[in-house]
């Protein structure tokens, strides 16, 4: 074929593609003409609705997922909406549809619509909602497989419906309770419900330990090589660090520092002299102040503000004269970093007395309770630098 030939065919095609745009944009203009006339007409502002063949809209159908912090099964006041579980979609055959994490609320959104091409549910059927636990967790309301049957709706807002919505699935981490001993003596240790002893095991010296805790357990007693204490036990899972004889007493008062008194936005640098201490990069944060941030909304257990170490930086608290140091939850912020590792250093004046080494979850707060009598400072980082999340601080003094 001759150039001129192929110059002829080019410019042929290009002819076309010109029609056809003209042509789009000759029905566009008249259709926003149909529309200018519509909505300039007062008839239409508040017209009845007559057609309901049809149906162009998109909605999310969602699949609800909580932290079961009571662990009944039921989604009760007690609970908290997870965000970052992963829940997917299959058909009436088993093949996959689609996949969501749940956000910031504990909503996995599918888009369904009859008129969407890219919608998940698109036809109707039977669908599976199966969420995915995370290693080490049970669903206590037993319902993290669902199946939901589809019908046609004309004139509904997407054209299909289902008879009801996935019931809520209630999520809990299997609770464990880890510490380690240092050299030169040993300890009983009781785990106890209700005032009756469940189990007791001997810890020997210069040991670490890590074990499932009975459902039901609700205190650990530490008797025993001067390391007497007594830990009334979280939700979640627990570690108690180096065993120190410098534990504070039984009969210390507690006292709980939160972070929603900081600010009552969305973000604020904790201020020195918030709850009597001094404060070195920390934030205080609303836990769905950052889109798509699972630790920050998971290791948030009270209130609706947590605080996190800036930038991921080394933070601390402190205070001049001595105070003890209970406990905290910690947690870090992204589902990225999960498994990330933590180190607590605790220091009074110049001597370090306890450093501790634990691993963090995006989707659990951790329990670290070093119960240490007295302290003047304490330091938080990250092995790889990824931010913190901190809540419920309990010391005393």
């Amino acid at each position: 074929m001759s150039d001129l030939g192929l110059i002829g065919i080019l410019v042929a095609a290009l002819a076309i593609i010109a029609a056809a745009v003209a042509v789009i944009r000759l029905l566009r203009k008249a259709r926003a003409r149909r529309r200018a006339l519509r909505r300039a007409d007062p008839a239409n502002d508040y017209a009845i609705r007559t057609d309901w063949s049809h149906s162009t809209g998109t909605v999310n159908y969602s699949s609800f997922v909580y932290f079961d912090v009571d662990r009944d099964g039921r989604y009760g006041v007690a609970d908290r909406p997870m965000a970052g579980i992963m829940v997917r979609l299959f058909d009436g055959q088993g093949g996959f549809v689609a996949s969501s994490r749940t956000n910031n609320a504990g909503y996995a959104n599918f888009t369904m619509s009859t008129s969407a091409v890219k919608a998940a549910l698109r036809l109707p059927g039977a669908y599976r909602f199966s969420v995915s636990l995370p290693p080490g967790w049970r669903s206590p309301s037993a319902n993290e497989t669902q199946s939901m049957e589809f019908h046609l709706a004309p004139g509904s807002p997407t054209g299909l419906v289902s008879r009801d919505l996935p019931r809520p699935v209630g999520l809990a981490p299997v609770r464990s309770l880890a510490g380690r001993m240092a050299a030169g003596g040993s300890a009983t240790l009781s785990v106890m419900a209700n005032g009756q002893v469940l189990e007791r095991r001997t810890l020997a010296a210069a040991s670490a330990f890590r074990f499932e805790l009975a459902e039901e357990a609700d205190v650990v007693v530490i008797t025993g090589g001067g390391l007497d204490s007594r830990l009334a036990l979280s939700p979640y899972p627990a570690d108690l660090g180096l065993l120190s004889p410098q534990t504070l007493s039984s009969e210390a008062s507690l006292r709980t520092i939160g972070f929603d008194d900081v600010t009552g936005r969305g973000f604020r640098k904790i201020p020195c002299g918030h709850a009597g201490l001094e404060w070195r990069n920390l934030n205080a944060m609303a836990k769905d102040h950052t889109k798509d941030s699972e630790g920050y909304v998971n290791g948030n257990v009270s209130g609706d503000h947590v605080a996190y170490t800036s930038s991921g930086y080394p933070a601390e608290f402190s205070r001049e004269t001595p105070f003890a140091f209970h406990s905290v939850l910690l947690s870090v912020a992204w589902l990225k970093a999960e498994g990330e590792t933590a180190l607590i250093e605790s220091w009074r004046g110049e001597q370090l007395v306890a450093s501790d080494e634990v691993v963090l979850s995006a989707l659990t707060p951790l329990h670290y309770a070093p119960m240490l009598g007295e302290v003047t400072r304490v330091r938080l980082s990250a092995k790889h630098s990824w931010q913190m999340v901190v809540d419920d601080l309990v010391l005393a003094g």
